[in-house]
């Protein structure tokens, strides 16, 4: 198997594969449902974490990812499988980069521990400023340590 190292917004990264497919559910900000070939694949978002279920502005981000995707055709640049066995990746639906659009809104947190996309800091950075989304509340709590 061949592996191709695709340069992603200027940082390079492994690549492992493209998925194309409709969306079928979402299961929260960052994560969601897709078929392909009718088979259903678990797709979580590279590089961004969303509020999880219990935390402010969790339905917000699950409203707003199904708002961009749900019903729709997606592609998805994989990146690696996690440990549950879902795809992660870099999702684009209609030439827009979904993971970017969640940042730009200000319903998820770059993930630096997973992805050091200068790009990416600079529009969790744009958000906070901002005040948008759950930027707007004082000391909103990552979901790593929710």
């Amino acid at each position: 198997m061949h592996k191709l190292v695709f340069f992603l917004i200027g940082i390079p990264s492994l690549c492992i594969g493209q998925l194309k497919g409709s969306v079928v559910a979402i299961a929260d900000g960052d994560t969601f449902t897709m078929l392909v070939n009718n088979q259903q694949v678990k797709i979580r978002l590279h590089g961004i974490d969303c509020p999880e279920k219990g935390q402010d502005y969790y339905q917000v981000a699950k409203d707003y990812l199904s708002d961009l995707i749900y019903k729709k055709s997606v592609s998805v640049k994989k990146i690696k499988t996690d440990r549950y066995r879902r795809t992660v990746g870099i999702v684009t639906v209609n030439g827009i980069n979904v993971n970017e659009k969640l940042l730009a809104a200000g319903l998820a947190w770059h993930a630096t521990a997973y992805d050091n996309n200068p790009e990416w800091k600079q529009l969790e950075m744009m958000a906070r400023d901002g005040k948008l989304g759950l930027w707007k509340s004082a000391k909103p709590i990552p979901p790593w340590e929710f």
